[in-house]
């Protein structure tokens, strides 16, 4: 049924309960996992400095204030590298063949260029619930790959 399943996680407690709903899928149809996480500016927790893009419109950003950033940056870069290193070590102990990747950029374009690029047959998803003007505002991940992915998806909905 399915060969390669694309899992997008975040680094949320709810990434635990999205690649265990995964690995129950490719456990049951013999799957590969492609474990994908995406630094962008949509992922709560990092704050909206990974949109700066230009230090010259920003009077207030000294040498400090960017070495803060990078610091911050970096700090989250790793924890999730740990993230994905651990899942991905959690599903090879289970005979499931499962790699990982992490990626810089808007977070629903790059999972949809991944899901082409590594042939998936599924996407597993999950959406925080945004809804009305907040959704509008600040956009759905889970929204765009749902109409841009190349291939079926799976949202795992959470309250």
């Amino acid at each position: 049924m399915f060969k390669n399943i694309l899992v997008a996680l975040d680094r949320s407690e709810k990434s635990r309960v999205i690649f265990d709903q995964a690995l129950t899928l490719a456990k049951l149809t013999s799957a590969n996992l492609m474990l994908i996480h995406v630094l962008s500016p949509e992922e709560s927790g990092f704050g909206d400095a990974m949109m700066v893009s230009n230090m010259d419109y920003y009077p207030g950003w000294g040498d400090d204030s960017m070495r803060r950033y990078v610091e911050k940056l970096e700090l989250h870069r790793n924890e999730s590298l740990q993230m994905l290193q651990t899942f991905c070590a959690e599903a090879n102990k289970e005979n499931i063949n499962t790699e990982f990747t992490q990626n810089v950029g808007s977070a629903g374009k790059v999972i949809c260029t991944v899901a082409k690029n590594w042939n998936a047959d599924l996407i597993v998803i999950g959406r925080r619930g945004l809804s009305g003007i907040t959704e509008f505002l600040i956009g759905s991940v889970s929204n765009y790959v749902l109409h841009h992915a190349p291939c079926s998806v799976h949202i795992i909905h959470f309250e």
